[in-house]
């Protein structure tokens, strides 16, 4: 299948989730606590998809399949697309855009202040995904900005986990896929000889740009 198809496909799978919603919503199929609902989803796939987005480079290695990397961008555009859904639905919904209110709730309630940082930080990414920002900042910047990738999916579990509370079933299964890909970059790292893998997504053991 083309290249091109199989982005306009990823892309229109990523939009299912939220086509889910409206379609939840427009039949009161959103539960007894909709704006509940809408959040945990929203927060929930901005995750998963920050988690397929960090799978990427290891895929490629694994499979040998350097056509993978071309969707990494979009995985991570979605990632942040869905963070902000779930920050703005809170803030709507929740808070009704009082924004004093919401900044005392986000220093008050140490969940949501991980949260918000979590998605502060895919803010540079997703704005400087092009490959004009890649010319404009330079390679090397670029990935330090991009590397921003990790603190965030750190945070973003983090959240998940603080906000359950009690009930850590999930965000437990999301903490572990998010240790085995840290463990892969470090092993990778490692196992190459030299530390330059670990930020450096863009290059092979060999040194040879993919």
């Amino acid at each position: 299948m083309n290249v091109k198809w199989i982005k306009f496909l990823v892309f229109l799978i990523c939009l299912l989730p939220l086509l889910r919603l409206v379609l939840l919503g427009l039949f009161d199929g959103l539960g007894p606590n909709p704006v509940s609902h809408l959040i945990h989803s929203t927060g929930v796939w901005s995750l998963v998809l920050l988690l397929v987005t960090l799978s990427i480079t290891p895929l490629r290695r694994l499979f040998e399949v350097s056509q993978i990397l071309r969707l990494r961008r979009m995985f991570g555009q979605y990632a942040f697309f869905y963070g902000l859904l779930h920050f703005l639905i809170y803030a709507w919904f929740d808070q009704y855009f009082e924004w004093q209110g919401i900044w005392r709730d986000i220093m008050s309630r140490p969940f949501i202040l991980v949260g918000f940082i979590s998605l502060f930080f895919l803010v540079p990414m997703s704005v400087t995904s092009t490959n004009r920002w890649v010319r404009r900042l330079g390679v090397r910047w670029w990935r330090r900005i991009h590397w921003l990738i990790y603190p965030s999916a750190f945070l973003a579990v983090l959240h998940f986990w603080l906000e359950v509370k009690r009930d850590i079933r999930e965000p437990l299964i999301y903490a572990i896929l998010l240790g085995i890909l840290f463990l892969y970059r470090i092993g990778y790292a490692f196992l190459c000889g030299r530390t330059k893998p670990l930020l450096n997504s863009n290059q092979d053991c060999a040194g040879v740009q993919r």
